[in-house]
Order: C-alpha cells, then sequence, then structure tokens
C-alpha cells in the first residue's frame, strides 16, 4: 500500500503516479488527487495500481 499523488492523466484517462521515479498508472484517478494505492500488476516499465478510496 502506498500513498501517492497523481501527476497527470495520460491519453488512456489513467492517472499517473511515481513511487520512486518508477511510473504507476491508477485507472479513474485524476490529476492532483492524493491517494492510498494498492500495486496489482507490475511490468518492467510500469506497475498498474488501484485506488482504495
Amino acid at each position: 500500500m502506498y500513498h501517492v499523488t497523481i501527476e497527470n492523466v495520460n491519453q488512456r484517462g489513467e492517472g499517473v503516479a511515481r513511487i520512486k521515479g518508477f511510473v504507476v498508472l491508477v485507472p479513474g484517478a485524476k490529476a492532483g488527487e492524493r491517494l492510498r494505492i494498492k500495486i496489482v500488476s507490475v511490468r518492467p516499465r510500469f506497475a498498474i495500481a488501484e485506488a482504495l478510496r
């Protein structure tokens, strides 16, 4: 579980955050939101997480 701030939203509508420089995509998140997230998938260049609201 991590706390992140969504930096921006990509073209697919996923929120983009970083944890120690590693990109984390959060579907449904909006730019500027502070969220608690859970990583659900890790790929070589990014991870996918779900927001715990």
